[in-house]
Parts: structure tokens; sequence; C-alpha cells
């Protein structure tokens, strides 16, 4: 064979909603990743159950993908929608796969034709199976194991039929086999390049959702309540299936007030309790996250954004609610919002949210987006099976007192009041909405609400002091003379853009926040240095953490690059952006 392949590869497949283009990209990513190698995916697709153009796309590596890329190597046409919309993402060598019976591509890339109606018919299969022989072909042209693919297909579908999985694998199967007798000299050696032997033990891939749930369960939430809500849904899913292993009580509420409610309801118990929604769920929940500051209940709210405002473009990717979720909630109470850049640190952040809502008795907010959200990577077995070992630490959560009266919201040096949960003979106490004395007794007396404001607020300080932390500085801060400054799922492209910039010798660094809120001015200022550019970029229009950082520490950044148009950052784009700066500043080049 001496068609070459470069890694990393994009894979990427594109059909009518409706065609089952999920289901076999899914499979690809876990081909890939059974064959050795890594993987990043990313779906796009519109609100419609039928009609709407569909498209997933796989980025394979030898190692850890942090985001896609640009120019697509292998582009499979479910329909010429398909090769419509995303030709202007190809290369010379890009293949093409398209059935000749729809459409004939006009490309100078390399083309090729699969039969997939003749082959359908020939089998008499189903429709829907016309994305099994595309998977099939597409294994095939990149030097795959037919093996794994009847592995994937009868782990999909075995359970519902066995009739159902063999057509299936018939049908890959004949595409893989046409691939082989027609086109074997542009065969290109990817997934055959993976690390040898695979791991019986190996990375499962999970999107960022998936990533929430199992770190959820692992932090011992037991109980979980959700409103569908794109892109946060799948949760709820989740959950669900895993009840019987768990036994959480999984909760689909009537809306989001009653999700949150019952949430905060299962909280007050001694439940360790969270919910998920998108934005437009969260502005039904803010009353109640008020509710929870005044009566110190802990909660972990999962936000994962979309373009708004309103219904905005609901499955679709942003990072358009930042400082909403920082100042949700009328009057002045602690929070803390926490935002995972990958699904490393989606799984460590979840786990850490869970201990900070019970320690600081307050709302903890996990902000992620659709990009992160929705996004496969390959997770580390091990990294998973670690965090479900992690001791959990509740903080002051107490069974039993012997404090009588019992002064649930006694004034303390750290702002944090023991908490007893309910049930002890004798002891008695409110979480009531009202302004109260230590003892929970509802007051409006003006001493006593100056000690419950103050006391409240301690608990920001107690958190700066003890439990913030500050940006992960990737790269040389001290070399650099460009520094990217992003919060969230950017991290990924911002990591790949870098390397594009190395290779110009572009040399930067990147300040990557995690803990967006509240900022501890005295820890962050020294890191803004007068002789570096510094780069904000935000997948939103008017850089929300950019008016953040000025307003907790007085930090200004002038350069942004921003993206609004609800798809993610590709590198490319960054490091276009950084290489304009470069030229048109004097001191950059």
């Amino acid at each position: 064979m001496t068609n070459q392949a470069t890694l990393p590869f994009l894979w990427k497949i594109g059909a009518p909603a409706g065609q089952g283009v999920m289901v076999t990209s899914l499979a690809m990513s876990k081909i890939a990743t059974r064959s050795g190698l890594d993987i990043f995916d990313y779906s796009e697709y519109p609100s419609l159950i039928q009609g709407g153009h569909n498209t997933v796309e796989v980025l394979i590596n030898l190692d850890q993908p942090t985001a896609s890329k640009q120019l697509i190597d292998c582009l499979v046409c479910l329909d010429e929608k398909t090769f419509l919309h995303h030709q202007h993402r190809f290369h010379k060598d890009t293949l093409v796969v398209f059935d000749p019976k729809q459409f004939e591509p006009k490309t100078k890339s390399t083309k090729i034709a699969l039969p997939l109606q003749e082959i359908l018919v020939d089998l008499k299969a189903d429709r829907i199976m016309l994305n099994m022989i595309a998977l099939g072909a597409s294994v095939a042209l990149l030097d795959g194991e037919i093996k794994l693919v009847h592995q994937m297909i009868t782990d999909q579908f075995g359970k519902k039929s066995a009739a159902v999985a063999n057509k299936n694998i018939e049908c890959a199967q004949a595409g893989f086999d046409y691939v082989w007798q027609q086109y074997q000299e542009l065969v290109k050696p990817v997934l055959s390049r993976g690390k040898k032997p695979v791991p019986t033990l190996s990375s499962p891939v999970m999107t960022g959702n998936e990533v929430f749930s199992f770190s959820a369960a692992a932090a011992d939430c037991r109980f979980f309540a959700a409103y569908p809500m794109t892109p946060a849904s799948s949760i709820l899913g989740s959950l669900a299936g895993w009840q019987s292993q768990t036994g959480m009580v999984v909760r689909h509420a009537e809306d989001e007030i009653g999700v949150i409610n019952e949430a905060l309801g299962a909280s007050f118990s001694g439940a360790r309790a969270a919910v998920a929604t998108s934005g437009g769920g969260f502005a039904l929940m803010v009353e109640s996250i008020s509710y929870a500051g005044i009566a110190e209940l802990p909660i972990v709210v999962f936000l994962s954004q979309r373009p708004g405002p309103a219904t905005g473009m609901p499955t679709w990717t942003e990072q358009g609610d930042l400082l909403f979720a920082c100042h949700a909630g009328h009057g002045e109470f602690p929070k803390i919002v926490l935002a995972p850049g990958d699904h490393k640190e989606m799984l460590d952040l979840t786990l850490k949210a869970f201990d900070l809502a019970d320690q600081y008795q307050t709302p903890v907010i996990v902000m992620s987006d659709k990009f992160l959200s929705e996004s496969h990577r390959s997770v580390d077995y091990l990294t998973i099976k670690k965090a479900s070992q992690m001791k959990i630490d509740r903080g002051k959560t107490i069974t039993s007192t012997n404090q009588k009266p019992y002064l649930r919201y006694t004034n303390t040096s750290d702002g944090i009041s023991p908490r007893l949960i309910p049930g002890q003979p004798g002891i008695f106490y409110q979480a009531n909405s009202y302004e109260h004395f230590a003892d929970s007794h509802t007051t409006e007396d003006a001493a006593a609400r100056i000690v419950q404001v103050d006391k409240r607020t301690k608990k920001q300080t107690t958190y700066l002091k003890k439990d913030f932390h500050l940006p992960q500085v990737i790269g040389d801060l001290e070399q650099a003379k460009i520094v990217f400054v992003s919060w969230g799922g950017n991290k990924g492209p911002i990591e790949a853009a870098r390397n594009l910039l190395a290779a110009k010798k572009i040399n930067s660094a990147f300040l990557h926040f995690t803990h967006v809120f509240p900022l501890d001015e005295q820890k962050i200022r020294p890191l803004f240095k007068a002789d570096k550019q510094y780069l904000l970029v935000e997948n939103n229009a008017t850089g929300q953490f950019g008016q953040l950082l000025r307003q907790q520490t007085g930090v200004t950044i002038e350069e942004k690059i921003l993206k609004y148009d609800g798809r993610p950052f590709y590198p490319e784009e960054i490091a276009a952006a950084v290489t304009t700066i470069v030229k048109n500043t004097k001191h950059l080049k």
C-alpha cells in the first residue's frame, strides 16, 4: 500500500435527520479507540426530527486530540447537501464518498463512488441501514478491521434483535468489501496505525454530559431532577438508565421550577442533589437559587449553554450565559461557578462541585456548553476508576447535636454553620425563605439582618482563601509574547492553535480559567504583565469573561477573538487571528 495518510485524520459524515449518522459516527469513534487510537468528535444538527441536515466529524490521532480541525480528509455524503455544505473544507487529497445514483460531486478531490442504493436493494435491507454500508466502507478506506465493526453492531443492536444485528453486519460487510474490491489503491493507513496491542480495558468513548453523569454518581448524588433541554438533556437519560446500579432517585419533573424545588427539598433532607438545564430552564430556576442562598442549602446546578436569547438556536453552541450564572438570583449571597475545559476537568470539577456545595452550603454551578457537553473523547479508564474511589467531604454536615436550642445559622468565623440533617428527636429548625435569627426563626430585625448577611458573605472570603484555584498556565508565561485568556470548552481549540502557532515560530502561553466566580484579585493580577499581549478568546459576542475579570480584579483585556455564530472555534481560526495581530503589531514581530 503506497497511499499515505497524515494524522490527525478528520472523517466526517452527513445525512438528513433520522438517517442514523449519530449512531454511525459513535461507532467510528469507538472503532478508532479500540484500534489503539484517540478521538475527538463533534455533531451538528438542527432542532428537527426529520428533514434537517445532520453531521458528525471524528478526528482520529495517535494522541488525544483537543479539538477538531478545518480541513476534512474523508467526507461521507449520504445526500448531496452534505457535499454542497462542506466542500469548502476540502484539500486536494480529500476522499469524497457518494452514491452515483444520487448525485455526481464536482470536485478535484478524490471521488469514491459507493452504490449505496444498489447494495441496499441487493441485500433487501431497510433504508435506515445505508449508514451501516457507509460505515463498513469508511473502515475499509481507513484500513481498519471489519471484526471491530461487527462487534460494534452486535453491542448496539444485539440486545434488540439478532436478526436486526445480523442484517446490519451484512450491510457493513458489503460496504467494506466493495471498497477493497474497487478502491484498494486509495485505502489510507489510518486505523491500522494504532498502538498495539490495545489494552483489554481500553479508553471508553464519552461525551461531556456522560462524564458529568458518571461523576455525579461517583460523588454520591442521591437525587437528580431535570426537564429535558438541549444540550443538557442526555444527562437525564444516562442517570435514569443507571438507577438500578446507583440507587439514585432520578426525576423528570413537570418544568424547571419543579426541578429546582424538588432538588432543594432533597438537599434539605440530607441527600446530595443536582439539576441540569440550559439557559431558558436556568432562568426559571433563579428565584429558588436565591432561596438556596438564604436557606444555605447545598445544590449543584449543571448549566449547559446554547445560543440565546429566548429559544435562540437550541442545538448549537455558545458561551453566552456566564454573567447570568454568576449574578443569578435576587439579593446578595455567595455562589461558586466552575467551568471545565475538557472531559478530564469535567470529571474532577463535578466531584469537587458536590464537595463545595456541602462545604459552603450554597449553590455551585458547573458551566458547560453544547461543544463540551456533546463532543466525544477517549477517556482514560484508570482516571475514571480513580475518580470513582475518591473520598467525599461533606464539610460541616452533622447527623446529631447536643446544642439546645439548635442554632442552625449560628455566626462562625468562616461563615459556615454546622448543618444538621433533619430527624433528631427534639430538635427543630426552619429553612424558609425569610431572613432569620441564628435559631432559624423569621425576623425583620436590623441587627440580626446585618449579622446574617455578614455571616453568609464570609463564605466567599473563606472560599477564596481555601478553595479558589488560579488559572492553569499552559506554556511558558515568561517567554511568551502572546498570552491567551479564556475559560470553559475553548481550552481544546486554543491548545491546538498554540501548536499551529509554534510551527510558525510564534511563542504563546495560555491562562485557562476553571474557577470563574468569584475571582481573587490579589492572586490573579500578578499573572498580567505590561510586556505581554493578552488575547481574550470567547464563544460569545461581548467578551463576558473579560467583563467579569475587569469587574472582579480590575484587569482589562483590549484584544479579543470572539465567535458567536453557534459554532465552536476551529484552531485554525484562532491561529489565523493571532497571525494577523502579530503582523499588525510592531512590538510582537
